[in-house]
């Protein structure tokens, strides 16, 4: 028999493990927890526990789901919230009925709490703190709402932020040091929600692709590289290495801090750098490339050209160089010498083929038992990577990255 709490309940947690499911009415929600110390604040921004950093010290959340191993919580932390908030891909959403908590642990009856419906436009609640009680543990319901959504819960819970002046006092976005080697929540969903609410969809997309292969909360400073060849003209015009940067920069999100990714055009001349971001993203990739002339682009240039920059950031991640290709090298020895130079670097190279020139050459540099670069990969995402689904493209994008990161 299920036993239902009322908000301010508590009970007795009996088991090592526990479950904690989350169900809604009307809108789509995310989950997320937080492990807190005993003056009731995060130790430090990976903490906070969501899709995008899904685990930390025993807590997981999957989906709606959190599962929290207590023998694995560490001593310090002395309580564990679980949260809901509105999906962002349903803009202007908000709760008007609470969504209800299920609670189960091995040989008990499970529990369920619903708070009290909502009249304030909350977009977050808090609906259960797990919390130790002498050497054992207690749930309790709770029900508290934020019309603030997830930056609101953060700031009250000692979570960092990046203030947006222009967007008022409840904004804010989680975050983790960049180069700081600990998993962290990257760029976060609150930024991109209220900056880039068109990457939403594609960010979830890579952080799944991310989660699959065990590296989800990893960091890597993310660089673009974008054949200006004369082959490519027509794919710049189409909007297809537009769309193609896009599902980039949404990887980063990902992986790096900024929300910026250096691009760099390989043209007829010197390689041409500039950014592309998630408060200018829309329609960037056709602003800069009328500034760089047409040519036989010159990979290898804009190669060095990255690395150059990679060394001078003086950061701790690796890099993650994701090389849009539309055709073969022209200097194929010196292209094998710069791969070969770079190896030790820090250096992942991923060379994405896509356009109407021959790309055997970047299909096989891995194909040579005797001459094998464990720190480059191919994928071919077809004559238009747009048309790609989302997460057939982000499988491609991240699989040989994942595999050399565990390295």
């Amino acid at each position: 028999m299920q036993t239902v709490l009322r908000k301010g309940e508590n009970a007795a947690v009996t088991g090592g493990s526990v479950g904690l499911s989350v169900a809604a009415t009307g809108v789509s929600v995310d989950v997320s927890a937080l492990l807190l110390g005993s003056d009731g604040k995060v130790r430090g921004d990976e903490d906070l526990v969501f899709y995008n950093h899904p685990q930390q010290d025993g807590v997981f959340v999957s989906g709606t789901a959190v599962s929290v191993d207590l023998a694995r919580l560490p001593h310090a932390v002395t309580s564990v919230v679980i949260a809901a908030s509105v999906d962002p891909l349903q803009p202007g959403a908000v709760f008007t009925r609470a969504p209800r908590l299920t609670f189960t642990q091995p040989g008990a009856p499970a529990m369920a709490f619903s708070a009290p419906d909502f009249a304030d436009a909350e977009t977050l609640v808090v609906l259960a703190e797990l919390y130790r009680r002498g050497e054992g543990w207690r749930v309790r319901a709770v029900g508290q709402g934020y019309a603030s959504g997830l930056a609101g819960l953060a700031t009250d819970y000692g979570v960092s932020v990046d203030p947006d002046p222009a967007a008022g006092p409840a904004s804010g976005v989680p975050r983790a040091p960049h180069g700081s080697g600990r998993p962290g929540t990257a760029v976060g969903l609150v930024k991109v929600e209220r900056s880039a609410p068109g990457l939403v969809a594609p960010v979830r997309q890579a952080s799944q692709a991310l989660a699959d292969r065990g590296i989800a909360g990893g960091r890597a400073a993310v660089y673009l590289l974008l054949d200006h060849d004369y082959y490519m003209e027509d794919l710049y015009e189409s909007f297809a290495v537009q769309a193609f940067a896009e599902r980039v920069l949404a990887l980063s999100v990902n992986l790096d801090d900024d929300g910026t990714v250096p691009v760099i055009f390989s043209g007829a001349d010197e390689p041409f750098l500039e950014e592309i971001s998630l408060d200018n993203y829309r329609g960037r990739i056709g602003q800069l490339h009328t500034q760089v002339d047409w040519g036989w682009g010159n990979v290898a240039a804009a190669m060095r050209c990255a690395v150059a920059h990679y060394q001078d950031s003086a950061a701790t991640d690796p890099a993650f160089v994701v090389v849009q290709v539309g055709r073969e090298p022209w200097d194929k020895a010196a292209f094998r010498a710069l791969l070969q130079n770079t190896a030790g670097l820090g250096v992942f190279w991923l060379f994405v083929g896509f356009g109407r020139g021959k790309l055997a050459f970047y299909k096989n540099l891995n194909a040579s038992a005797s001459a094998r670069f464990s720190n480059v990969a191919f994928y071919d995402a077809s004559t238009n990577p747009g048309a790609v689904p989302g997460d057939r493209f982000y499988n491609g994008l991240v699989d040989a990255f994942a595999a050399w990161t565990r390295r």
